[in-house]
């Protein structure tokens, strides 16, 4: 498959206080030790090394904040947070070094301005260039690209008009995205269950509390393809912990979506095809009366017992994105 080199931008790049909207990134690998990756950011960057321990670092770079390089593995992120160490050289490093043979490597990039996502791609090839390799090495890997884009406002008509985007979008975004088998499989992505998507299409003006408790009624949990908890808790970190006992929940106005497989070892391939797919979720956001029409549609195609057919709404929506040039 060709990739598209160009992030396009949304309809909407700043906030509602006038600030550009910015992106951030997480990217899930093997192929490199956190030593060797964390080589790589330096000299892409030309940052400095600000705290490193045998589980994870952090790279400073000016212009653009500060790069997390990790082990994705909890047990030894929390022993070497125990160990509070300043340098490494025990038993924890060679933990680490064998653990970068099967448990992926996490960079976590600083968020940047929605007009600046091309800055990200010199790390990209030289990660490639270096030996990191995607979703597809391995049967059993199940990770991939997190983009956590900013919110444009926390009003209640925009974070609806995203949710109902993207479930309308979900299936189809499965395909395009080409998301890998074992990826479908795992845990990790879910995606939301057709009986939140009767509901979410059913109410016609929801408030805050509505969307909030069928949220998480039937997504109480982090493994979600599209994880609203993070923007939730921004908005209301007690009901949100209440109803899901998860220390991961970091709070803040973006939304964690987790679809996309890191394909860093194909030639070509940048962060540009994740966002660009992405991209469809924001630009059916800002049309009110296609959402509405769609959602109607999603509810007149349920039949009793089987629910709405994946693959008739899946070409449904390919059509319909198609002739609107969203697609």
């Amino acid at each position: 498959m060709a990739h598209d080199s160009t992030y396009k931008i949304p309809s909407i790049t700043h906030t509602q206080e006038k600030k550009i909207r910015n992106v951030g990134f997480e990217m899930e690998f093997i192929g490199l030790d956190l030593i060797q990756t964390t080589a790589v950011v330096e000299q892409v960057f030309s940052g400095r090394r600000i705290k490193e321990s045998s589980a994870a670092c952090v790279v400073a770079v000016e212009g653009l904040g500060d790069f997390t390089i990790e082990v994705d593995w909890h047990f030894l992120k929390q022993k070497a947070a125990q160990q509070n160490q300043a340098r490494p050289g025990d038993w924890l490093d060679l933990l680490s070094q064998a653990a970068a043979l099967l448990v992926p490597m996490e960079v976590v990039c600083p968020p940047i301005s929605v007009s600046e996502l091309d800055r990200l791609d010199p790390l990209v090839k030289a990660l490639h260039r270096a030996g990191a390799r995607g979703t597809q090495d391995s049967i059993i890997a199940a990770y991939g690209v997190h983009i956590n884009t900013e919110i444009p406002n926390l009003d209640v008509s925009c974070l609806s008009a995203y949710l109902r985007a993207f479930s309308l979008l979900q299936w189809w975004l499965v395909d395009t995205h080409q998301v890998d088998f074992a990826r479908r499989l795992s845990p990790y992505i879910d995606l939301y269950p057709e009986a939140y998507l009767q509901q979410l299409f059913s109410r016609a003006l929801p408030d805050q509390n509505q969307i909030q408790d069928d949220y998480l009624h039937y997504n109480a949990s982090r493994n979600r393809a599209l994880d609203l908890l993070p923007l939730l808790a921004h908005m209301d970190a007690d009901q949100v912990h209440n109803a899901v006992a998860d220390i991961k929940i970091k709070a803040r106005p973006a939304f964690h979506y987790r679809l996309p497989d890191c394909q860093i070892d194909k030639p070509g391939w940048s962060l540009a095809h994740p966002w660009n797919t992405w991209w469809v979720v924001e630009e059916l956001a800002q049309r009110p009366d296609d959402l509405q029409d769609l959602a109607g549609q999603f509810l007149a195609m349920h039949r009793p017992l089987l629910g709405v057919s994946r693959s008739d709404w899946t070409a449904l929506m390919s059509r319909w994105l198609h002739d609107h040039g969203l697609a």
